[in-house]
């Protein structure tokens, strides 16, 4: 009887955190310390007061305790919903807490690929400017308020271009919320798909902003850890055309 209870509880949690097919993650890298995820273009990184359980947190938190009931998962950083590409979770607290501390140091490398509407005029620029954020509206904004705004920098070089879109490669310095959207739309080329920057097109029918490149030190070993992603194929076509 105790052994048929203990069969019958374990069927439970594998059923409960079973992963349908549309939660699968496409997982990048994990070991004992980290799972790295390839975060689609639409889902939230982690819950709101609006949205709990779409979000690749709760995909991520299924998927480790369908291996075992006792993991747990610590989000580092996010990503907006509708930007894709590299997620880093830890799977211990401390690990989370070294990381969120020093992010900026320890994330060495932090590369996007954007498409973007129109050419830059210049092939390749780095962009710094203040940010602030509108409370009410959510919108971040560039401001000359230097003990107001919060100092971004974001590197881009054009790849690719047609005489409509532009593929960039980019390398921010800094961490601020939509910065990369902002600064873009700020020079005339904001990201397509982006309507709430001041984009006009939507030719792939989603945010044209991946984060295919992370250069990451743990802290715990001082292992220089290199995660890649390729291009998505979208981006490409929309150049090609």
């Amino acid at each position: 009887m105790g052994q048929q209870a203990k069969v019958s509880f374990q069927s439970l949690i594998k059923k409960v955190f079973k992963l349908s097919k549309k939660d699968k993650l496409d997982i990048i890298y994990e070991d004992k310390e980290l799972i790295v995820i390839n975060k689609p273009a639409g889902i939230l990184t982690v819950s709101t007061d609006k949205e709990k359980e779409k979000t690749l947190f709760h995909k991520v938190y299924k998927y480790l305790k369908q291996k075992n009931k006792n993991n747990k998962v610590f989000i580092v950083h996010r990503l907006d919903r509708d930007t894709s590409g590299i997620v880093v979770f830890s799977k211990s607290e401390k690990l989370k807490f070294l990381l969120q501390h020093n992010w900026d140091n320890l994330a060495v490398e932090r590369q996007y690929v954007a498409v973007v509407e129109g050419t830059p005029s210049d092939d390749e620029k780095e962009l710094k400017s203040y940010l602030d954020e509108d409370k009410k509206t959510f919108r971040v904004f560039e401001t000359k308020n230097k003990n107001k705004g919060k100092l971004a920098i974001t590197k881009y070089k054009v790849i690719d271009s047609n005489t409509k879109f532009s593929l960039l490669k980019i390398n921010i310095k800094t961490g601020k919320k939509n910065q990369i959207r902002v600064q873009l739309s700020s020079i005339g080329n904001p990201i397509i798909g982006d309507k709430k920057y001041n984009s006009k097109t939507n030719p792939i029918k989603r945010l044209g902003l991946h984060a295919n490149k992370l250069v990451l030190i743990n802290p715990i070993t001082n292992k220089k850890m290199n995660f890649e992603t390729d291009v998505p194929n979208e981006f490409i076509k929309v150049i090609k055309k």
